[in-house]
């Protein structure tokens, strides 16, 4: 049975490595002709991009899941997942929204060293989590990222001064930083290529996000706020404490029912990529009984690639016995030679596609934040402006500009899937579009009309992010996609570690981080027209 740990050694052996490619994708194709009703179309990455055997074996997989469609565990999956990608924008808003509150009591400057810390533990935990999901498994990841954000977001709620506050924001970030990289991978990893539209749908979860967050800030922190900085104490301004505990009980409640209530499998492309081809049938197999449909998949199925492809190294080794998790971490971390990293550069092509991701990710990690973690602020001293300051009328803009997001993530969904657009040419109408709003946000002459550019902001962002977010892991190789997943959004909290550095040196009041932020955002719009795969009617690999 082939393992992940071959491949470089496949690779050095050309002439009989693709001819024996060969048959293996023949036999592939002959597999799925007689046993599945359904046939996946070819996947999205080239020949020679993932090791062949694997890629027969996951076409065969790819068919599987096509037969069984999008049941009842794929929906409750898309409910659990759907929880990374709420709590990815919840709790970003959250420490944007107790700013001012925690400014005034605590009276740290400059206000960007809240968000400086939120994205230090945003830049760590996407890194370790990502890349634990491809080295010790999916599932862990998928629970602990959870657990991590309720534990530490409750006792943010109890910090005595900002030095506290920030190591907790550190930690309950450390956590959200892991949620996407994972879940998007394990989403994409259980549904059929004919169902990867919906990874674009998970984004309705990110508007979510923000619209709850706006309206339990809305009446707590609203009404038990300080009125001003020369008179803020603990006593007249617990409203953020409120509104942070309330987040923390929310956040455990969403790990409760990921972890006692759902019962999380892990990604049969993950495991057979581990040589571990019996437990991934076993998986399909128990996924298909909560779906209530008999799958023909077959151990035997997988087993005729590996005799079809020959024997090049010692296959015939048995699957990791793994009796502890710490024993699965300790043998799996033992592997790690970076050939997770190395197989996202493994052609030209699949380079120059991994390195354009990195690049783009980080330049909307600077601009996404360098606007909207400062939103509240802006929008309050706009109000100022115009004779409308009140924390309640802040709030009500900001759950305005939240439920915009909503139509932006279905317009997204309906995008990808057209012809003339796809996945590239919907996000890239969909980053420049948020660049223009932004720009033209500097024109408002009074609170309503900035709301109103807001509003369009809301709907091109979130469909931007709704199809960056679910094209990121279509491009990488299941072997390595929470690696992929990890590198981007890595790049996207170092640069949004800039924006806070930025907006410490810059005027709020003026139009200049506005004009920068919409200025990258046009930018990346641009660069996506680069990249070189359309997932759009292909299955990942």
């Amino acid at each position: 049975m082939a393992s992940s740990e071959t491949t470089q050694e496949l690779d050095q052996t050309v002439p009989v490595f693709d001819r024996k490619a060969s048959i293996a994708n023949t036999t592939a194709r002959s597999i799925i002709a007689e046993n599945f009703s359904h046939t996946e179309d070819d996947g999205i990455l080239e020949e020679g991009s993932v090791d062949p055997r694997y890629r027969a074996k996951a076409t065969i997989l790819n068919a599987a899941m096509q037969d069984m469609g999008f049941g009842a565990y794929q929906k409750f999956l898309f409910c659990v997942c759907g929880f990374g990608w709420f709590i990815d924008n919840l709790w970003p808003q959250v420490t944007a929204l107790i700013l001012t509150s925690t400014e005034r009591e605590f009276k740290f400057k400059p206000t960007s060293l809240l968000a400086l810390s939120q994205n230090i533990g945003l830049l760590v935990g996407a890194g370790v989590w990502g890349l634990a999901s491809d080295i010790v498994g999916r599932r862990w990841a998928f629970n602990l990222t959870l657990l991590f954000v309720g534990v530490f977001g409750v006792l943010a709620g109890s910090a005595q001064n900002f030095h506290s506050l920030a190591i907790y924001a550190s930690l309950y970030s450390f956590g959200v930083g892991g949620s996407l990289p994972v879940d998007s991978a394990i989403f994409l990893e259980f549904i059929s290529g004919s169902a990867q539209w919906t990874l674009t749908l998970l984004s309705v979860w990110w508007a979510a996000g923000q619209i709850v967050a706006s309206l339990i800030a809305w009446p707590l922190i609203g009404n038990f706020s300080c009125p001003d900085e020369d008179n803020c104490t603990r006593a007249n301004n617990m409203g953020w404490r409120y509104f942070i505990f309330s987040m923390g009980g929310l956040s455990l409640i969403l790990f409760v029912i990921r972890f006692f209530v759902f019962n999380m499998y892990e990604s049969p492309k993950y495991l057979m990529g581990k040589a571990r081809d019996k437990d991934a049938v076993d998986v399909v197999h128990k996924v298909a009984k909560y779906n209530k449909f008999e799958s023909n998949l077959s151990l035997e199925h997988l087993e005729a690639i590996d005799q079809q492809y020959g024997s090049i190294n010692d296959t015939t080794a048995e699957a990791p016995e793994y009796t502890t998790a710490s024993a699965a971490i300790k043998r799996n971390l033992e592997k790690f030679k970076g050939e997770h990293i190395r197989a996202l550069f493994r052609t030209r092509q699949l380079a120059y596609s991994t390195s354009l991701i990195i690049l783009l990710w980080g330049l909307i990690g600077l601009a996404f934040p360098l606007y909207n973690a400062f939103l509240p602020y802006l929008l309050a001293t706009r109000g100022a402006e115009h004779g409308d300051a009140s924390l309640s009328t802040t709030y009500r803009n900001y759950v305005i500009i939240g439920i915009c997001g909503v139509p932006g993530s279905i317009l997204a969904t309906g995008a990808v899937e057209l012809p003339r657009l796809g996945r590239k040419g919907a996000m890239s109408v969909a980053t420049i579009l948020t660049g223009v709003f932004l720009f033209l946000s500097t024109t408002a002459k009074s609170s309503n009309a900035l709301l109103g550019w807001n509003c369009g902001y809301s709907i091109t962002s979130n469909a931007m992010y709704g199809i960056l977010y679910a094209y990121t892991p279509e491009v990488f190789p299941t072997s390595s996609r929470g690696t992929g997943n990890a590198l981007a959004a890595c790049a996207n909290r170092i640069f949004g570690i800039m924006a806070p550095v930025i907006a410490g040196y810059a005027d709020l009041k003026t139009a200049v981080p506005v004009y920068v932020s919409g200025g990258l955002f046009v930018l990346a719009g641009l660069i996506m027209l680069a990249l070189p795969y359309e997932p759009r009617g292909k299955a990942s690999m």
